[in-house]
């Protein structure tokens, strides 16, 4: 089994590493022809904007959009995350859309700079009893969620930070800077059931 994380920008380092220490060839997608052979895309940490404008000069976006109507699990973390939202708030007016995937609003850098980053132990639907250590770097906040989406994970105040809707992940948070595998273990676990209904 193949995961694909997309590499044009962003912390896709460390994913793959995960990845690779979880037993699962992990594969840097920089091309459209790459698709084909992967039982998931991670979508990464980094700047949503860059990567939204890289997808678009590389064709990648629309790749994206076609492998999700076709089932294939994806996973954006961070700035992954804006990339799937329907909508995104607090943009500028000659920023670009994001894919549109999944129904959430997401609010771009809710949790505040660098400097405010933080970790938290996080209850999440899904992984067990033992709450997730979730890293917040320049976060986005996901405002709201609407069906056919489902809250994973919120926030002691109620802030909705893990999002899954179908075979589609959203987390607000970074879980490749955790020691923590779990997530990514989930999201193989999404791809091997992708595997095993997907027609040959």
């Amino acid at each position: 089994m193949k995961i694909g994380v997309l590499a044009m920008q962003g912390a896709f380092a460390e994913h793959i590493a995960i990845l690779n220490s979880l037993g699962v060839e992990a594969v840097e997608v920089r091309r459209v022809d790459q698709f084909d052979e992967l039982a998931g895309l991670i979508i990464p940490g980094g700047e949503s904007t860059t990567m939204l404008k890289l997808g678009d000069i590389y064709n990648i976006n629309e790749q994206i959009k076609s492998s999700a109507s076709k089932g294939m699990p994806i996973w954006g973390t961070c700035a992954g995350a804006i990339l799937l939202a329907a909508e995104v708030t607090n943009t500028g007016p000659n920023m670009p859309v994001g894919l549109g995937l999944m129904r959430m609003t997401v609010r771009r850098n809710a949790f505040g700079r660098q400097v405010d980053s933080f970790e938290v132990k996080l209850p999440v639907e899904g992984l067990g009893c033992e709450p997730f250590p979730a890293v917040f770097i320049r976060a986005p906040l996901i405002e709201n969620v609407l069906p056919p989406a489902e809250v994973m994970a919120r926030l002691g105040n109620g802030t909705i930070v893990a999002v899954r809707q179908g075979n589609m992940l959203a987390t607000s948070f970074h879980p490749e800077l955790s020691l923590d595998a779990r997530f990514h273990r989930y999201f193989i676990g999404v791809a091997e059931t992708y595997l095993a209904q997907k027609p040959n």
